[in-house]
């Protein structure tokens, strides 16, 4: 257990949060959702109750270690002005001028975000040097950024060690907190039967996870692009659907792990894996394609899967209305156009009466995450993770830099 921002004092203290403000915007500068935002206010409000003084740390986009202008974090500071109902100081800069002489003259109450961490050269190479520099910025470490708390950056994982050697207390805010308590659970001990629904794009994104998971979960559910190296593994049709070659050997290989299990564990010990046993093809991804429902392995060779069918559906709500923990990572298919959403909105109204009835319900971040929240289901999931890459790494059993860095509990 990592210690929080419960367990220190902060009072006249400058504290400096990482936070994952790294959200999508428009062609116009206008940020679209503005949920990583809103997951911090919490974190930042107790802080400032508390009285101490914020200096805020994000990254924003891929500028690769230079200044871009269409990168800076002027729109995240106007949206958390309005969230957090006060003035929001910014820099020009990360660790610059600008940056240190705000850093060193802001007082209790007051917010300042530096700006984009990856303007920095040394950020994304975990730089000794530049975490040191943002080190002396602050009192104490929070890190909230559970989104990129996978990555060994240096101002996640070498800003916390700089201050820790510096007798500076790192800490995680009440989102990281949060995030580790509901996946912890998935892992320790769920409430059984834990089912895994597992979607996107490539089975080498999720073949730790699979392993993992086939250690705890009782059952794993298969779909979304996915689906057709499972189906190419089994020397079946796939026509035109999107695939990775190098994933159907992957899939021949998870399919002989769970065969052999079935043969040696009782048959409430083996984890089940379900493939979907229909499809709905289309002749393009488009909003007027043409579509049809076809039966495993009977993919037209003109035709590319776009979603699981409606028998698929059938079998995998029953399996999720009966089921105690749901973990759900990845969509059935190309929820993004209408003729292709139908798979993915009934998955997550089945996660979503699940839930009403009792169950753990956790949405691993990434299109699983924009997918709830497109159909107006994000209410309806015990928890909505804010990190796609962090989850899947935290669910493949890896240990993530930024949180394996923070003071644990009891030290």
């Amino acid at each position: 257990m990592k210690k929080t921002i419960h367990d220190i004092p902060v009072e006249g203290k400058r504290v400096l949060v990482r936070v994952d403000y790294n959200v999508p915007i428009d062609e116009s500068g206008h940020i679209t959702d503005d949920a990583r935002i809103r997951e911090t206010i919490p974190t930042l409000q107790t802080l400032l109750n508390a009285g101490a003084a914020l200096i805020l740390m994000a990254h924003f986009g891929r500028p690769k270690g230079k200044v871009d202008d269409s990168m800076r974090l002027a729109p995240v500071s106007q949206k958390l002005q309005e969230l957090l109902g006060r003035d929001i100081q910014t820099a020009r800069d990360t660790v610059g001028l600008e940056a240190t002489a705000l850093s060193k003259a802001i007082g209790a109450g007051q917010v300042l975000l530096l700006e984009n961490t990856r303007f920095e050269a040394g950020e994304e190479t975990n730089d000794p040097i530049l975490a040191e520099k943002l080190a002396s910025f602050g009192d104490v470490y929070v890190n909230d950024a559970f989104g990129a708390a996978h990555r060994a950056h240096a101002s996640t994982e070498g800003v916390a060690r700089a201050m820790r050697a510096q007798g500076k207390p790192a800490v995680a805010g009440l989102l990281m907190a949060r995030e580790l308590e509901f996946l912890g659970q998935l892992l320790q001990d769920p409430p059984r039967p834990f089912v895994a629904i597992l979607g996107g794009v490539k089975v080498s994104d999720k073949i730790g996870v699979i392993r993992n998971l086939e250690e705890v979960a009782d059952e794993i559910l298969i779909g979304g692009a996915m689906s057709y190296a499972f189906e190419k593994a089994q020397n079946r049709e796939v026509g035109t659907s999107y695939f990775k070659s190098e994933d159907a050997p992957i899939a021949a290989e998870l399919l002989q792990l769970f065969k052999n299990n079935e043969a040696v564990l009782p048959a409430q010990d083996a984890c089940r894996l379900h493939l979907p046993k229909d499809f709905l093809v289309a002749d393009k991804d488009a909003e007027d394609a043409h579509i049809e429902y076809v039966e495993a392995g009977a993919i037209p060779a003109d035709k590319m899967g776009m979603d699981i069918g409606p028998k698929t559906i059938a079998d995998y709500v029953a399996v999720i209305e009966s089921a105690k923990t749901i973990l759900w990572n990845g969509p059935m298919g190309r929820f993004e156009v209408a003729p292709f959403s139908k798979g993915t909105l009934e998955i997550a109204r089945a996660v979503g009466r699940a839930t009403q009835k009792g169950a753990l319900t956790i949405i691993g971040g990434g299109d699983s995450a924009a997918a709830v929240k497109q159909m107006g289901l994000s209410e309806q999931m015990s928890h909505v993770s804010t990190g796609g890459g962090a989850s899947l790494e935290f669910l493949e059993g890896q240990e993530l830099p930024g949180v394996a860095v923070l003071d644990d509990k009891g030290s």
